[in-house]
């Protein structure tokens, strides 16, 4: 597929407009968390169960995704489970530890929500080529060690 031409930009337009995306995003999540009656973090953290699917997350695993503290994620997971978004099932290989799986109810709710935007943006992506794809797959994930080490530095501030 030969990708569209692409209009010039410059460092400060694509800052700028990352910004307005991020913003919208955080909007747009503030707004499905509050129909799903959870919370941004606790939202963040049934979407990261959903996207391990079958296999299932240990509490450390959700942590260490979620940027949150292994007793956070306790909390979290109480109201997430008292919600009926998830349930707790021992884990086969080591009995002390117990893995993370969504409620079938839930994912259902959650997909309803989720499915138009995940459909546009799959409608998006298939204007790119191959190696524009590669392109923003290589940045949003470089951009997220960034972020997350801008996020590391900003909580050891606090201290």
């Amino acid at each position: 597929m030969q990708a569209e031409p692409r209009p010039p930009a410059t460092p400060a337009a694509a800052m700028t407009a990352m910004d307005h995306l991020i913003a919208n995003h955080l909007i747009a999540q503030q707004e499905i968390a509050q129909r799903l009656g959870l919370n941004v973090t606790d939202l963040t953290c049934f979407a990261f169960v959903l996207e391990a699917g079958e296999n299932l997350l240990t509490a450390g695993d959700l942590a260490e995704r979620a940027n949150v503290t292994t007793g956070a994620v306790t909390g979290i997971l109480n109201r997430l489970e008292r919600a009926g978004y998830v349930t707790r099932r021992p884990d086969p290989t080591d009995r002390r530890r117990v893995r993370v799986a969504a409620e079938p109810e839930a994912v259902a709710r959650a997909y309803e929500l989720y499915e138009p935007h995940y459909t546009r943006l799959a409608a998006l992506f298939a204007e790119y080529s191959p190696d524009e794809l590669a392109l923003l797959t290589d940045w949003f994930t470089r951009t997220l060690a960034l972020s997350r080490q801008s996020l590391e530095e900003l909580r050891g501030r606090e201290g």
